[in-house]
């Protein structure tokens, strides 16, 4: 058995971290749908969150982009506010019922995003509406790493090129998994068993992240939306995929 979990775990980290190395995201979405099935959800809340935060560092040192502080404080501000308000509702909240709504969003609403052509960019809000957003990325952070969906979606609604998009996503996912992980390990939430998943995670996701982060070098802007939006879309499949068994047979 744990040489079976070993295994799944290390899957779905290589996996995960190639997403990550080439969107800036989705680390936590990818491995979770993997890991689901077989890994119980506090380990894997804790593996997610360590394995993104493992590939953000990396992808943070190979793929450099400068980015706007104006831009990126808003959504930082209300995600230090959104990761402990995660990580207090993580045993308290349905979980399978969270993760079927945010699933249900992202599968209606992105690929209607990829079937129009010509998207009016959301212009209302401003900095308001950006820190909104941070602080639920910090929430879905704290809730199982989760950190990147929702800023990545509004990024995309805002209209922002290929750079600017991958700056303000890399560097948000930074801050929210760095601080998720240590409000993870000040309550207690890492054990010591955890320690050789945790050097599993690690050492698998280093050489998907770089050729993951390498590829993305090269694409253009019109695919980098493409991918974006079908990496959201297949997160919210897995998500339901998920949740909707276990919501089911209650």
């Amino acid at each position: 058995m744990a040489s079976s979990l070993y295994l799944i775990v290390a899957l779905g980290a290589v996996v995960a971290g190639f997403v990550q190395g080439l969107s800036g995201f989705a680390f936590s979405l990818v491995a979770m749908s993997l890991w689901a099935w077989t890994v119980e959800p506090k380990l894997a809340a804790v593996l997610a969150t360590f394995g993104g935060l493992t590939g953000q560092v990396i992808a943070a040192v190979t793929v450099r982009r400068g980015f706007d502080r104006a831009l990126l404080l808003p959504f930082v501000l209300g995600g230090l506010v959104g990761v402990p308000l995660g990580v207090w509702l993580l045993p308290r909240l349905d979980v399978p019922l969270f993760k079927a709504c945010l699933g249900g969003l992202l599968v209606i609403w992105c690929p209607a995003m990829l079937m129009a052509r010509n998207l009016p960019r959301v212009r209302a809000g401003g900095r308001v509406a950006d820190g909104v957003v941070g602080l639920l990325g910090g929430v879905c952070g704290g809730l199982g790493g989760f950190t990147g969906a929702l800023p990545t979606l509004w990024c995309t609604l805002r209209g922002l090129d290929k750079d600017r998009q991958r700056a303000v996503v890399q560097n948000f996912n930074l801050s929210m998994l760095a601080v998720a992980f240590a409000v993870y390990l000040g309550t207690g939430l890492v054990e010591l068993r955890m320690l050789p998943l945790l050097g599993i995670v690690a050492l698998a996701v280093l050489v998907p992240v770089l050729l993951g982060a390498r590829l993305y070098v090269g694409i253009s802007e019109a695919r980098f939306r493409q991918i974006v939006l079908g990496l959201l879309t297949l997160s919210g499949v897995a998500l339901l995929s998920s949740s909707l068994p276990v919501l089911l047979s209650r």
